[in-house]
């Protein structure tokens, strides 16, 4: 808003009108008591947009798929196999009904089934990750949305500041109180606030266009203030990071992954097939039983499947240095977590407690200031248009704080637990 000088005739009108109108007022948002977990509604909302959400249903069909295989990985590797026979050569007749059987003498089966059970732990320290981010992209988008909601109803604040100032400057510029170029520059500040509010609208629209393709319901929460003073601040986690689903995923990536290689080296094991057969066989005129067995063991010559092996142990090699790459850089978020948090906490609490962001205070003092002529016109505007900024300065440092404590909780391993979801996978 531009700031600029008027005569003092002008002013009095103009601050006497605007202070009178009250548009500095807003509604105080109500506090919650301290709780170890999420508000009741917040959690309830949560809880309904994750179970709503396509990616829950994403994820129990994975955990189904994972099972599924299970279930397939410790069935018998080998069917039986019925053969029927029927020879004729010259006056012999011979019909015979067999029977064979490839037996898994190595023990195939188990370590399929090993490595199957690793694939389901993976599978599910995966929904557990996905479920996380999903909380936090929820959260984030909630305090955007209410970030977006506090900064346009600043800027209809401002506006109307600054469309009444504009109404009086036309009147008195009718008046002949006040030059022309007094009044263009009051209808300019009043139409910079017009754009400046529809830019604020516009990010309104788009934080909720967010929140919605997340589940969320804005009117549900409408009535409901961000709970910031009941955030406690930053403490030592109880966990280490094997209790995260991140390294949960990856440990279990690696297990499945060396079990693998035993499931590659039983499969250069021959398996030998075993057959009885009996029938009758009929030659000149007279007629005989016919019995037999056979055993059958392939000979991995021209391939022996080394290859496999080799290519399995490598592939255990990376999961086994992903596991390392995911250690580090969970201990470096959750570091950076904690700090940004603690930082966000901290300057949250001065921002609470700093007497000089208290916009109605601040309202009040120079309303007495420009009545007792302590600060000229032009102070007042641009200590007007700071107040104003203020609180838009709040509205952010608000939503900062709210991202920063979810990535806290998250890389503590605690947020499942705050918003009421560690029961479930």
């Amino acid at each position: 808003m531009p700031i600029f000088r008027l005569s003092r005739r002008f002013v009095a009108r103009l601050a006497m009108a605007v202070l009178a109108a009250g548009l500095l007022s807003g509604p105080v948002a109500a506090q919650q008591p301290p709780d170890s977990h999420a508000p009741p509604a917040l959690r309830d909302a949560l809880q309904a947009a994750w179970q709503q959400h396509p990616t829950y249903r994403a994820s129990e069909a994975q955990l189904a798929a994972s099972r599924a295989r299970l279930d397939a990985a410790g069935q018998p590797l080998y069917n039986p196999e019925i053969e029927l026979a029927a020879d004729d050569e010259g006056p012999d007749r011979t019909a015979t009904v067999g029977l064979n059987l490839t037996l898994d003498l190595s023990g195939k089966r188990r370590v399929r089934r090993d490595a199957a059970a690793a694939r389901v732990e993976q599978t599910a320290a995966e929904a557990r990750m996905r479920r996380r981010d999903f909380i936090q992209q929820w959260f984030a988008g909630w305090a955007e949305l209410q970030t977006a909601q506090q900064r346009v109803r600043t800027g209809e604040r401002r506006l109307a500041l600054v469309t009444r100032f504009a109404g009086l400057a036309d009147k008195q510029f009718a008046a002949d109180d006040i030059s022309g170029l007094e009044r263009d520059l009051a209808l300019l500040a009043r139409d910079e606030a017009q754009a400046e509010q529809s830019r604020l609208i516009a990010e309104h629209a788009e934080a909720e266009a967010r929140f919605r393709s997340l589940g969320g319901a804005p009117d549900s929460l409408a009535a409901m203030a961000l709970p910031s003073d009941t955030l406690p601040p930053p403490v030592t986690p109880g966990i280490g990071i094997e209790g995260l689903p991140d390294w949960q995923a990856a440990q279990a990536a690696a297990l499945a992954a060396e079990r693998e290689v035993t499931v590659a080296r039983r499969n250069r094991v021959a398996d030998p097939t075993v057959g009885v057969r009996a029938g009758r066989i009929d030659y000149d005129g007279l007629q005989d039983n016919v019995v037999g067995v056979s055993v059958s063991i392939p000979l991995f010559v021209r391939n022996s499947y080394r290859a496999e092996v080799v290519a399995a142990q490598a592939d255990a090699d990376v999961a086994i240095a992903e596991v390392e790459r995911v250690q580090i850089e969970l201990d470096a978020d959750r570091r950076r977590a904690i700090d940004s948090y603690a930082a966000a906490h901290a300057a949250w609490s001065r921002w609470q407690a700093s007497r000089g962001t208290d916009v109605e205070r601040r309202a009040n003092l120079l309303e007495r200031l420009w009545r007792e002529g302590e600060q000229s016109t032009a102070d007042y505007l641009l200590q007007l248009k700071q107040t104003l900024d203020t609180a838009l300065a709040g509205a952010e440092l608000e939503a900062r704080l709210w991202r920063s404590y979810a990535d806290y909780l998250a890389a503590t391993g605690q947020l499942e637990r705050w918003v009421g979801l560690e029961a479930t996978p």
